[in-house]
């Protein structure tokens, strides 16, 4: 494996560490303070801005890697015209937050204010791509610093809320914070270490618009089927049980990090390979395969075993119907890892196309489940259904579509743990 990848890998995962073990304790702090149905309240706003993160991305954080590795020479104005679209749709996005909240919650003014204010995040996310540079040219130790430094920063303006014991309205706060501190950041950096100046172009525009708009629809039912158990909770029964639904989710993607590091570094390597060796680059993708699946067959494994006191540790007795939950849900991380995955072979083939087909397919089986198992079993439904979606988006589906069934066998060759082996053998030389 390419040492370079390993390097890129290791500082992100080594800055995340640290920062999920700090969030680790400040989500623990923070959800007890803020009890169920607040911590509900704060998850409901996450979802429904969440619902409009892709129309802010606009596909490009699927595109932006594959754009600067193949024409590095075009990357001031890739950056500068995807930036400046984003922009522009987070504050049309900003207000389709507000008026969804008012429509869905007319009644319940504190909920709209919290949905509000949560979503001026999108402004800071959009400028947030950037990152995207650091992740093609395999630099994605500052970014990662960049993260640890802003996450620390937020970490102690929660702290000091719950000291001050402040309202649900300063906690939802914090992720602009968080984002705002990162953009800036991530910008300064990219300035100080030589990146183009940045610019926009209308060619530019449209041409990566044209790869990016099937990611759009897609990563909306992507959204759909992981956030709408969380709303329908919240509609269906009440904000606790958002509030315990969403801390069995937390814990089981504590790690995710992990995953997106891993996956984020071979991107670049795996595009290269594909350019320039079809067997190189099969390789590269069974071996991000095998090292997800049994990274996340042993975290299933550990937090199945031991859910009762990771939920009682981290968030207390007050949240003990999150136990079964967690139980379920974390088996849904190892099937929505092997559909990241798939989607940087998809996009590598230029399959993208059929992204839609797969999620939207995902979308309405993920609001069917819900809709039947919320009421039969409330938060366990929720949580089943999450599993069931995922199981047969990620895995079910791409035998179901012809062009994509190649991508099947490779995820099934990775199952070889000699494929693990001779990967662990060839980084120690």
């Amino acid at each position: 494996m390419n040492n370079k990848v390993v390097k890129n890998a290791g500082w992100i995962i080594g800055c995340r560490i640290i920062q999920s073990l700090l969030g680790m304790v400040v989500s623990m702090l923070t959800a007890r303070y803020l009890g169920p149905s607040n911590f509900g309240l704060i998850n409901y706003a996450a979802s429904i801005t969440a619902f409009f993160v892709p129309l802010v991305n606009l596909g490009f954080n699927s595109v932006l890697v594959y754009e600067i590795t193949n024409t590095p020479e075009e990357e001031g104005n890739i950056l500068g015209t995807t930036i400046a679209l984003s922009v522009l749709s987070s504050l049309l996005c900003i207000l389709g937050v507000i008026s969804f909240s008012y429509i869905a919650n007319g009644n319940e003014i504190e909920t709209i204010i919290v949905c509000a204010i949560y979503s001026v995040m999108l402004i800071f996310q959009a400028t947030e791509l950037i990152r995207y540079w650091f992740q093609a040219k395999l630099l994605s130790k500052y970014s990662a610093i960049v993260s640890l430094f802003a996450y620390f920063f937020v970490s102690v303006y929660k702290i000091i809320m719950l000291v001050f014991q402040k309202s649900v309205y300063w906690f939802a706060a914090s992720h602009t914070l968080d984002y705002l501190i990162i953009s800036v950041c991530l910008v300064v950096v990219y300035k100080y270490i030589g990146g183009n100046k940045l610019c926009f172009r209308l060619k530019t525009a449209k041409r990566i618009l044209s790869k990016s708009k099937f990611y759009i629809v897609s990563a909306m039912m992507v959204t759909i089927f992981a956030q709408t158990d969380k709303v329908m909770l919240k509609l269906m029964i009440d904000d606790a049980a958002t509030g315990f639904y969403s801390a069995a989710v937390s814990c089981a993607s504590i790690s995710s990090f992990v995953y997106t590091a891993i996956i984020d570094s071979f991107r670049p390597v795996i595009f290269q390979n594909h350019k320039e060796n079809r067997d190189a680059f099969e390789l590269s993708l069974k071996r991000l395969y095998s090292i997800i699946v049994y990274i996340s067959i042993i975290q299933c494994i550990v937090m199945s075993l031991f859910s009762k006191l990771i939920i009682l540790i981290l968030y207390g007795k007050a949240y003990y119907p999150s136990i079964i939950p967690l139980k379920i849900v974390v088996w849904y991380t190892t099937f929505s890892q092997l559909g990241n995955v798939r989607n940087v072979w998809m996009l590598a083939n230029n399959l993208q196309r059929y992204l839609w087909i797969i999620n939207l397919s995902g979308a309405v089986t993920n609001i069917i489940l819900n809709a039947i198992l919320i009421p039969l079993f409330g938060v366990n439904g929720a949580a089943i259904a999450s599993l069931a979606t995922a199981i047969f988006t990620n895995f079910i589906v791409g035998f179901i579509i012809r062009p994509i069934r190649e991508n099947n066998h490779l995820m099934i060759e990775s199952l070889n743990p000699r494929l693990l082996v001779d990967m662990l053998r060839t980084i120690r030389r």
